[in-house]
């Protein structure tokens, strides 16, 4: 489960990763939701509102998300409008590897 600024923000975000709601709740004192469900093919991720702003770089996470064509993810994503960095080969990636950040800086490496 991340901690968000924004779960709609964020749904919308990973919307663009290929996620989609499963489920979302949203108390009746708001309009947006505070917490949700999101899932692409085997992955599964929960997000809820935080209660203090995120700081991204405190919270010692790396989200990997695995692909078959790592050039093909990266074009596809980078033609969606997804700032994407650079594709980068460490010993344990021989395919590659490359960085992204959603909307709270928590870092997905593909």
């Amino acid at each position: 489960m991340a901690h968000v600024q924004s779960v709609a923000e964020s749904i919308a975000f990973y919307q663009t990763l290929g996620f989609e709601v499963r489920n979302t709740f949203v108390p009746e004192s708001r309009a947006d939701p505070t917490w949700a469900w999101i899932q692409t093919d085997e992955a599964q991720l929960m997000l809820a509102l935080a209660s203090e702003p995120v700081v991204a770089d405190q919270q010692a996470v790396l989200f990997y998300l695995y692909c078959d064509d790592v050039p093909a993810t990266r074009s596809q994503l980078q033609a969606d409008g997804v700032p994407v960095g650079a594709i980068e080969y460490p010993f344990y990636a021989p395919r590659g590897e490359f960085r992204v950040h959603d909307p709270d800086g928590y870092v997905l490496m593909f």
